[in-house]
């Protein structure tokens, strides 16, 4: 196989074409590493899921915790996103953008992705066994949502449900490891997560409405069409609030809720500055995300510190 050419439309001029050496820029794109902001985007929940059972412990995250997260996020990213291409590879060689992904594009054969992806599952899978046994079994208890995601799109027009099921999960794994149980504070997170995640997505699909209208795929883009920013308002609206909930039920001070108003306030910018007609501000809005999370976590870092 050519690992040289085969840019993925929607990801060039990164360091995967220009620096990687060339057989291994196939199984980077299959790993989602030319495009690291969905690995981000998984891991932001993890964080914020320690950072809440910090404050609520009156103490900073475990450091080897928030690293162990960060490692798992890229590595499961990279497993999922392997796992989709293997489900979609005959839709991807229909649509624009995803065409010149590595298995429909023959880079490399559905063997090789399916090895690839169990060798990233198994970094995955060392990482999570770092963790408590409670933990552990609840890291494990998120494969099912994570094996039907891919399938979703086929049959529903909320496949963000699905995605913000399985990105968030990880609002469900840092209370665990700091306590060895789950807590209301935690499934509420996750709650709002959820939200956020079905609004920024839903910005992501509107990249490829065409494309998903002439293969039938569905999407909460293609539900919401025009009515996307008011739709927008309400999901990050109720994500805003969940998450203030999670933080009030936690014992949060100030600090926390400042994070939460500028994290708010970052959502409501995405909201009212949108064009669902211009693919390149879709992009650059939802990537956007990992800042706003990011906003919010260091707000809870902050309020567990002080």
């Amino acid at each position: 196989m050519n690992g040289g050419s085969g840019r993925v439309a929607d990801a060039t001029g990164n360091w995967v074409d220009g620096r990687a050496p060339a057989f291994a820029r196939p199984y980077l794109r299959l790993a989602r590493l030319d495009r690291p902001i969905g690995s981000w985007l998984l891991l932001m929940p993890c964080w914020w899921s320690a950072g809440l059972a910090g404050i609520a412990a009156d103490r900073l995250p475990s450091l080897t915790h928030i690293a162990l997260f960060f490692i798992g996020a890229f590595a499961m990213r990279g497993a999922g996103c392997t796992w989709n291409d293997l489900v979609d590879r005959d839709l991807d060689g229909k649509v624009e953008r995803t065409r010149s992904r590595p298995i429909p594009s023959g880079q490399v054969t559905v063997a090789q992705a399916t090895a690839f992806m169990g060798a990233q599952a198994l970094v995955g899978l060392l990482v999570l066994l770092q963790f408590n046994w409670f933990t552990v079994m609840t890291g494990f208890a998120s494969l099912g949502v994570v094996a039907i995601y891919p399938f979703m799109k086929r049959i529903t027009y909320w496949p963000q449900i699905f995605l913000g099921l399985a990105f968030s999960w990880g609002a469900l794994m840092g209370w665990p490891a700091a306590f060895g149980r789950l807590d209301a504070p935690a499934f509420v997170l996750y709650a709002g997560s959820i939200a956020w995640v079905i609004a920024y997505d839903t910005i992501y699909a509107h990249q490829d409405r065409e494309d998903d209208m002439m293969i039938g795929i569905k999407s909460t883009a293609l539900l919401f069409g025009k009515s996307t920013p008011a739709m927008l308002t309400v999901f990050y609206t109720l994500a805003v609030v969940l998450i203030g909930l999670s933080g009030l039920m936690a014992g949060a001070g100030v600090i926390f809720f400042i994070g939460l108003v500028a994290f708010g306030a970052h959502l409501a910018w995405q909201v009212a500055t949108i064009d669902i007609d211009d693919p390149a501000r879709c992009l650059m809005l939802f990537r956007s995300n990992r800042d706003a999370g990011l906003i919010l976590f260091g707000a809870m870092l902050l309020d567990a510190a002080f």
